[in-house]
């Protein structure tokens, strides 16, 4: 068994692939028009055939109660494994991106938490 594709919720995919790609440096990987909405997926610019993030328009409204606790209570929806967190953190920080959580040493893993301005906490850690 693989993960071959995981999700974020998303309240606008444009602004969602805009973020993903320009700021976070993935790729697109996938767009399909479906209906009012894509089949809007990233992947890793280093392992473009490895997992995909679907970029999930957030449509259902129990959905978008669940975004909107998680983010009020600071929970990251997701976790993105980083070689450096410094680097990636003063790198993110110099275009603007804002965290709840700077790099923080937590055991064997250092964590951060941004925003990823479509209604998300996104943490970023590094295994030391």
């Amino acid at each position: 068994m693989k993960i071959r594709l995981t999700s974020v919720m998303v309240d606008n995919q444009t602004k969602a692939l805009a973020f993903y790609t320009t700021v976070l440096g993935f790729v697109k990987k996938t767009e399909m028009p479906i209906g009012e909405h894509k089949w809007l997926t990233v992947v890793a610019k280093d392992e473009q055939d490895g997992v995909e993030l679907l970029l999930e328009p957030i449509g259902f409204a129990p959905a978008q109660t669940y975004q909107k606790a998680l983010f009020e209570a600071g929970i990251p929806l997701a976790s993105f494994s980083v070689d450096d967190l410094d680097t990636e953190y003063n790198r993110l920080t110099g275009l603007g991106v804002s965290f709840s959580m700077s790099p923080t040493q937590m055991g064997a893993v250092k964590l951060a938490v941004l925003d990823d301005t479509c209604g998300n906490h996104i943490q970023l850690m590094q295994v030391l």
